[in-house]
């Protein structure tokens, strides 16, 4: 064996025959090398596997669950330092004193008869040994009862717990013991139990080699889920995990990982940390500096976060949901559309499938204005919603059924004529009364024979002549599409024609069936009331195509930066019906005043889970307070009264203290009783809040919740 740890090729075969004496032997070409020089070596997969045999304990909501150890319900009595410590001294100082007392004899020798009663009286000679081993161990014995004694009643215990050795050693050393293979997770006991040993033999191998994430782990096992549930073959399962190990099942884009992570994930819950839940006493006790983590089975409820420019909103909200639900898509479990103005850090590029930069020119990819449906009554709804969403009625009970109206009046006939809906210059043109494009619209209809669509033309003409209509309202939203900087977008992926060509691709949110990852830049900076449509636009195209989908195993999550002007009854109702088709939205505010006072509380009663950053304004944190309620608490009321001495002896006295103190003799009487209080009130939520805290209640799809948590999104 060479130094270098590789065996010289002669020592591999034995030769009992001398060789003569020649030339000396040409050395033996060295064997190749595993990897190129200057490649690190392959990592192994130690670190991997502790992630994946780390427990994760079933918790509240919202607790981060990696490694969580759970704590109890109620906080346990506290003894505060000072006087834990003052009452262990004075214990020992007690004990010490009656050990003096006993062994100078003060108290007499009662204490020494059982010492007498039991030793026989030979032992009691002077200068015998056995007297001298038994007193000894007597007057220990005496003396570790009665330091037991004391301990009790000082409290030892609890300052060694608290102060002694154990409360230096922060974390309890973890068992170096691997489980047991019908229970760690790493041997894939699941494939096993099915009859599929060998996959699962070599998915254990590639783990323990290195060569698997845990964007794997978790993509496989969503491929194992399909195979349970039927919708995939078994033999097609384990085929592709003994052809490509770790690799198998790979997402359509081939990525099996993000190119850059700032959160703290765990695919194995599902969840991404965003804080840690503050040690305060208006939070839990079971909370109290536990990790907060969000995951599916909240922004299934859908998330609501409001607070002022610069409160961590987009940094400490959205990037980590955003990077969560992308982990999701690798992985097969999610489909995801981020929506954020152009630069916002949402992300980059190379993290999503699909981006869509509205008004770039070298944007690869456009916004499908009518959301690939080819049925005109969809497509008016959804348009009307984009367009003139934000002026109906915004009463809950309201919505956009005139606009609508208008709308399928349009786009029905233009469909029957043309096969396809008009392009962003037509629409305007309609929308406008232009005799032109009227003229031939009805042209087409008539050599067609479409009687219906005439009389659906007629009543549209009649109606622009009325003052009032909404047509003219939808033309100028309409207008705000019309610019240069669109001319190449909103084309629709229903036909291609040369009035829609152009170099992008159109895109269409009917893709959500399957693991996309999407992101869409508004183009913020001189067009906001453009943005403001287009949000609207894809949060309209968003429920409507979530709520229609066939196979809801698959979580779609709409992450919508900066939802102002977004938001209106029809808004509402599609956050509502959201929970049901396993599909969520995460909405931000700057303040609520961006909604509509009437969908205010809509709004926060739709969303399960609601966050308040620091930094809100008092009327906002009103509408917090009582969406929140109020909880029973327990209030202790401190009466001081002045205590008044009959006597001259307690006059003197009262006047001694008096002159020591500085202070009347007082009485001290405490009132406990119930009364009902905000868990967090308007004035706390403007100005008792931290920076960079936010207050956050949670709802899962279960039901289950969890109060207002005060969280240190910092942490």
């Amino acid at each position: 064996m060479d130094s270098d740890g590789t065996q010289d090729a002669r020592s591999t075969h034995a030769n009992p025959v001398p060789r003569p004496a020649g030339p000396p032997e040409v050395p033996s070409v060295p064997p190749r090398p595993a990897r190129a020089p200057g490649m690190p070596p392959l990592p192994d997969g130690s670190a991997f596997l502790t992630w994946l045999r780390t427990p994760r304990p079933e918790a509240a909501p919202g607790v981060w669950r990696f490694g969580h150890r759970p704590r109890p319900e109620e906080e346990p009595e506290r003894i505060p330092g000072r006087q834990l410590l003052s009452g262990a001294l004075i214990a020992f100082l007690v004990g010490w004193l009656i050990w003096s007392l006993l062994w100078n004899g003060y108290l007499g020798g009662w204490w020494l008869l059982p010492l007498y009663a039991m030793i026989p009286d030979s032992w009691a000679e002077p200068h015998s040994f056995g007297a001298v081993v038994v007193v000894y161990a007597y007057y220990l014995l005496i003396a570790g009862a009665l330091m037991i004694g004391v301990g009790r009643l000082g409290r030892w215990g609890e300052v060694w717990r608290r102060y002694g050795p154990p409360a230096w050693r922060r974390t309890p050393p973890e068992s170096g013991r691997p489980p047991a293979p019908e229970a760690d997770p790493a041997t894939w006991p699941a494939l096993r139990a099915a009859g599929a040993a060998d996959a699962a033999e070599r998915l254990a191998a590639d783990a323990r080699a290195g060569l698997m994430r845990d964007v794997d782990h978790a993509r496989i096992a969503r491929a194992w889920q399909g195979v349970r549930t039927g919708r995939h073959p078994l033999a097609t399962f384990t085929s592709a995990v003994l052809n490509h190990g770790a690799a198998a099942c790979p997402h359509p884009s081939g990525a099996r990982d993000l190119p850059v992570r700032q959160a703290r994930h765990d695919l194995v819950t599902g969840q991404v940390r965003i804080g840690t839940a503050a040690d305060d006493v208006r939070n839990p006790y079971a909370y109290r500096g536990a990790g907060l983590a969000l995951g599916p089975e909240l922004l299934g409820t859908s998330l609501l976060a409001v607070g002022p420019a610069g409160s961590g909103k987009t940094g400490g909200v959205v990037r980590p949901l955003a990077e969560s639900l992308c982990l999701h898509a690798l992985a097969g479990r999610a489909a995801v559309v981020v929506v954020g103005a152009a630069g916002a850090g949402i992300g980059p590029a190379d993290a999503y499938d699909v981006v869509v930069r509205i008004g770039n020119p070298d944007s690869e990819y456009d916004l499908d204005l009518y959301g690939g449906t080819t049925d005109p009554d969809e497509a008016a709804a959804v348009l009307a919603e984009a367009l003139a969403g934000d002026l109906a009625d915004p009463h809950p009970g309201s919505d956009s059924r005139r606009a609508t109206t208008v709308l399928a009046q349009l786009l029905g006939p233009f469909h029957a004529v043309h096969g396809r809906f008009p392009s962003v210059p037509e629409l305007r043109g309609l929308l406008d009364g232009s005799p032109g494009p009227l003229a031939a619209l009805r042209q087409g209809l008539t050599e067609t024979g479409q009687e219906s669509l005439l009389r659906e033309l007629d009543a549209r003409e009649r109606q622009m002549a009325h003052p009032g209509d909404v047509g003219g309202v939808l033309a100028d939203r309409v207008a705000l599409l019309d610019r240069p900087a669109f001319a190449t977008f909103f084309k629709s992926t229903a036909a291609k024609s040369p009035a829609t060509a152009g170099q992008s691709r159109p895109f269409s949110l009917k893709a959500l069936d399957h693991p996309v990852r999407i992101r869409v830049d508004l183009p913020e900076r001189g067009h906001a009331d453009a943005s403001r449509v287009l949000a609207r636009l894809v949060l309209a195209q968003f429920t409507a195509s979530v709520t229609v989908r066939e196979d809801r195993s698959l979580f779609a999550c709409l992450v919508l930066d900066d939802a102002t002007g977004v938001i209106t009854p029809e808004a509402v109702r599609g956050i509502q019906r959201l929970r049901s088709a396993n599909a969520g939205a995460v909405l931000t505010l700057r303040t609520l005043d961006d909604v509509a006072r009437p969908l205010r509380g809509p709004l926060l009663g739709t969303v399960g889970c609601r966050m308040a950053l620091a930094g809100l304004t008092p009327w906002d944190g009103q509408d917090f307070a009582e969406v929140w309620g109020k909880e029973w608490t327990e209030a202790r009321d401190v009466t001081d009264r002045q205590i008044i001495a009959d006597s001259p002896a307690g006059k003197a006295w009262h006047a001694v203290r008096r002159a020591i103190t500085g202070k009347a003799p007082t009485a001290r009487a405490v009132t406990v009783r119930q009364v009902e209080r905000e868990r967090w009130s308007a004035s706390e939520l403007a100005h008792a809040m931290p920076a960079g805290h936010a207050v956050l209640s949670l709802t899962d799809v279960k039901g289950e919740h969890a109060p207002p948590l005060l969280v240190n999104l910092r942490g």
